[in-house]
C-alpha cells in the first residue's frame, strides 16, 4: 500500500449540509422532500464509499436542532472519500431531488455546505459541524472547511480534482 493510499484509509470525508426550509415539513408543499427521505437515505447507505450519516430515532435528522433555527434542517455524512461523496450526489434519485431544491428550500447568501476530514469512526457531532460551517463562512476553503470546488486531500494523501455538474447549479 502506498503512503497516500494509507493516508486515505486513516481519515473518512465528513460532510455537512445546511437547508432553510420554506414551509413547515407537515405542510403540503414538502409532501414529495418528506417522502423521499427514507428512499433517498436507503439509497446513501447502499452507495459505495458511504460510511454513516446522523439520525434521530425517526431515522432521518429534520428534526436535529442546528444554530438554534427550526427552520434549518441538517444533513451530516461521513464518506471514504470525495468520490465515494460526489458519486452518490449526482447520480440516481438525490439528483433529481437536488434538482428540485429551490421548490422547498431558501436561496442563501451564505454557505450551507464544508467538508473536512475525519479520522476513519469518527462520528461529527453537530456542534462540530456548526463550527466547520462558520469557519468556511469566516475564511473560505482551507483544510479545515472546505468545499467540493476548492477541496483539500486527507493528511498525506494525493489532491483529488473533481468537477460538479454545472446544470445542478450547485454552490459547493
Amino acid at each position: 500500500m502506498t503512503d497516500a493510499a494509507a493516508a486515505s484509509t486513516a481519515f473518512e470525508l465528513a460532510q455537512v449540509n445546511l437547508s432553510r426550509l420554506k414551509f413547515p415539513l407537515d405542510s403540503p408543499e414538502l409532501k414529495d422532500f418528506v417522502d423521499a427521505l427514507d428512499p433517498v437515505n436507503a439509497d446513501a447507505e447502499a452507495a459505495d464509499g458511504y460510511v454513516w450519516r446522523l439520525q434521530s430515532e425517526e431515522g432521518n435528522a429534520t428534526d436535529v436542532p442546528v444554530f438554534g433555527d427550526r427552520w434549518l434542517i441538517i444533513n451530516l455524512t461521513t464518506w471514504r472519500d470525495v468520490n465515494a461523496l460526489t458519486a452518490y450526489m449526482y447520480q440516481g434519485r438525490h439528483r433529481e431531488m437536488l434538482a428540485r431544491r429551490r421548490e422547498w428550500f431558501d436561496r442563501v447568501q451564505e454557505a450551507m455546505t464544508a467538508l473536512w476530514w475525519v479520522p476513519a469512526g469518527h462520528r461529527p457531532t453537530v456542534a462540530e459541524a456548526e463550527s466547520r460551517l462558520l469557519h468556511l463562512r469566516a475564511h473560505g476553503p482551507t483544510p479545515y472547511a472546505f468545499t467540493l470546488r476548492t477541496s483539500f486531500p486527507a493528511q498525506g494523501a494525493e489532491p483529488v480534482a473533481f468537477e460538479v455538474p454545472d446544470d445542478l447549479g450547485c454552490s459547493v
